[in-house]
């Protein structure tokens, strides 16, 4: 297993006020416009920041992703993504470690929170998940509800599996998966035919964030979520169980991973992440 990331220092004065670990969303990568967004805020306010690149993910400008590892990208793949986090936390040494994952990266970061209970990343002082898929099989039909957002998952999910047929011919046939015209379509194709899995339904199952493992956290996790998500049902987010140690924050309009105002324009995703970051270090304070 290899994955690709990329290491920013902080930029502020003074010492590191600790480092902070991204994941993005699905078809995203280190490269998407809210990852540079939080990056740059991020460096800027005294973090270190690694971007994390998913498997088959990432922006192909120094080494082609889908050609570090034979096998296709899926949601289920926690453990490979648990091991690169867990390296990256060791760079932290003693400064305070935090993840913070979008959408599908949100997904990932719930369920890293979760297994830290029972494997810890060092220093791990808080995890932020972003519009998280809690319940992929929903996300994935609320894209197929909207053309539009259709359209631009699909468009890209086909780039994807047409990148690594092409590096492994011998491996991959999507010819028929091609012609389906939906997400449920392609991916109960793709799971028949390249997973162990039964279909879809029990592939989506794997990797959703199950209320009852949430009541497990012990660490402090914040979920930043929107009413307006139309790939993330809020009634998901809205239906979780509260925890002590769970923020949840549901704030009206922000759309999915967007949180923008445009009268002045402005990335509003910033200012929250920042604001729960401090949280913990008023906690420590």
């Amino acid at each position: 297993m290899r994955l690709l990331g990329y290491y920013v220092p902080h930029q502020a004065e003074g010492a590191s006020r600790g480092l902070v670990l991204t994941l993005h969303g699905w078809e995203g990568c280190s490269h998407s416009s809210y990852n540079l967004v939080l990056c740059r805020a991020l460096a800027q306010a005294g973090y270190d920041v690694f971007r994390l690149n998913l498997r088959d993910h990432g922006p192909g400008y120094h080494v082609d992703p889908y050609a570090l590892n034979p096998g296709l990208f899926l949601g289920t793949l926690l453990d490979e993504v648990a091991v690169a986090v867990g390296r990256v936390a060791e760079m932290a040494d003693r400064r305070p470690f935090y993840i913070v994952g979008a959408s599908l990266g949100g997904n990932f970061a719930l369920r890293l929170a979760i297994r830290h209970r029972a494997v810890p990343f060092p220093n791990l002082r808080r995890v932020v998940a972003i519009c998280p898929a809690v319940n992929p099989a929903r996300a994935s039909d609320n894209i197929d509800a909207h053309r539009d957002v259709r359209f631009y998952f699909r468009r890209r999910w086909v780039r994807s599996l047409l990148a690594k047929e092409r590096l492994f011919p011998e491996r991959y046939h999507f010819g028929p998966l091609l012609k389906l015209p939906r997400l449920r379509e392609m991916t109960e194709w793709l799971v028949r035919h390249y997973t162990p899995y039964r279909d879809a339904d029990d592939y989506f199952r794997r990797y959703t964030v199950h209320d009852a493992l949430l009541q497990r956290l012990t660490v402090p996790t914040t979920i930043i979520a929107t009413a307006d998500d139309t790939v993330i049902p809020v009634v998901d987010l809205q239906a979780l169980t509260p925890h002590p140690l769970l923020d949840l924050q549901i704030y009206p309009v922000g759309g999915h991973v967007g949180f923008v105002d445009l009268f002045p324009f402005k990335h509003c995703l910033p200012e929250l992440l920042l604001a729960a970051l401090a949280e913990d270090e008023a906690d420590e304070g």
